[in-house]
């Protein structure tokens, strides 16, 4: 088996989290390990079967897997700061770089919120539009005051 020996930075890391989920949004059945193991192998060049679950970064799965089983949690949680909105109404792709910033921000204290705000603002950058960064940056600041005024 080679090794996708890859040194990957956070940001990387949530940008194959975001397609993991997004690939994932479309077949709820296939177990996430597999699909982490699909979009891990494709940005290394190398086919999937030769990725080992062991080289798949552990912070790669928590946000996955995390985002994944607290799913129901966090769209409630942003359903509660959508302003004239309904979570029905969100694109996939906003809604999971919404999920995957909430998930940091409630679940992950070693990255403080303001920096899983400015990395999904990165990711809506990447994978989706301006006005949907204007949204996406309403939403989570919204949740981010919440959060932070929870913890003190």
């Amino acid at each position: 088996m080679r090794k996708t020996s890859v040194e990957l930075t956070r940001h990387q890391i949530r940008q194959l989290a975001f397609q993991a989920l997004f690939a994932r949004s479309f077949n709820e059945a296939q177990p996430v390990a597999e699909i982490l193991a699909y979009v891990l192998a494709e940005s290394a060049d190398v086919p999937a079967e030769e990725v080992a679950t062991s080289e798949i970064p552990s912070y790669l799965t928590l946000l996955a897997e995390g985002v994944t089983e607290k799913q129901p949690e966090l769209d409630e949680l942003i359903s509660t700061h959508l302003n004239k909105w309904r979570l029905e109404r969100i694109s996939k792709t906003d809604l999971i770089i919404l999920r995957l910033a909430t998930f940091e921000m409630l679940y992950l204290d070693n990255v403080p919120p303001k920096v899983s705000l400015n990395e999904a603002l990165e990711l809506t950058k990447e994978f989706s539009g301006d006005e949907s960064r204007r949204f996406v940056n309403g939403v989570l600041s919204s949740i981010m005051h919440k959060v932070d005024s929870e913890k003190q």
